[in-house]
């Protein structure tokens, strides 16, 4: 995918960075000489000099080629006008980093298709990191509606032994929850489990579920499930 990014600072960098690593071709835009350079030479990426909401600077980034838009500049203002303007010219995955929750709506009619808020991801990954700590990861989608967490095999661990089949016929298991994928050791490649997929100690799920449910997932793979 070609991909566009508005924005150098420390998520358009990062961000940039991570969709090369996962093979995509970018090239970013931003005001800052300095932070263009360093997209050159560090990042091996193609930095456009100029601001991100230029009808020129755009068409000369190939805006109208982009397979995906990414808008993080510094101010939801910009970052709303450079949304419209990826609406305009036809790019079909627009995604925008959101500081001002007041923008959210904006960004939805101007045709953003996914929005970030920053505040909020910051705020619920500490939130959960405080109140479920043996949870490693956990993603968000939908708005929030539903949750991916990336959670490891205790060695005591109850559901030890048991196949992923056994555990979603378990009627203490969430009905609204999946066990979607599996690593058997750290170092080993995450695989989509079947039903005969046996949990060993030491291993590591990913569950995808409702944020109601979290809790419980977690109580019943710890073992903490009330019993009834």
């Amino acid at each position: 995918m070609y991909v566009l990014i508005g924005g150098a600072g420390l998520i358009g960098l990062n961000l940039a960075q991570t969709l090369i690593d996962l093979g995509h071709t970018v090239a970013i835009i931003d005001h800052d000489s300095a932070a263009c350079r360093y997209a050159r030479e560090q990042l091996g990426v193609m930095a456009f000099e100029g601001s991100a909401v230029s009808t020129e600077i755009l068409l000369e980034a190939g805006i109208r080629k982009a397979d995906a838009l990414a808008a993080v500049l510094r101010e939801d203002a910009l970052n709303l006008a450079m949304v419209t303007l990826a609406k305009h010219y036809g790019v079909p995955q627009i995604v925008v980093r959101m500081r001002h929750r007041d923008f959210e709506e904006p960004y939805r009619i101007a045709g953003a298709t996914t929005v970030v808020s920053s505040i909020d991801l910051a705020v619920a990954t500490m939130a959960n990191a405080i109140e479920y700590p043996q949870v490693e990861s956990m993603m968000h989608f939908e708005q929030g509606q539903i949750e991916v967490i990336k959670l490891a095999i205790p060695m005591d661990c109850p559901v030890v032994g048991r196949t992923v089949a056994q555990i979603a016929q378990d009627s203490k298991f969430p009905s609204d929850s999946l066990i979607i994928g599996y690593q058997h050791h750290l170092h080993d490649n995450l695989v989509i489990p079947n039903g005969n997929t046996v949990l060993e100690a030491g291993s590591t799920i990913l569950v995808v579920t409702k944020p109601g449910f979290l809790h419980q997932v977690v109580d019943f793979i710890e073992g903490n499930a009330p019993s009834g």
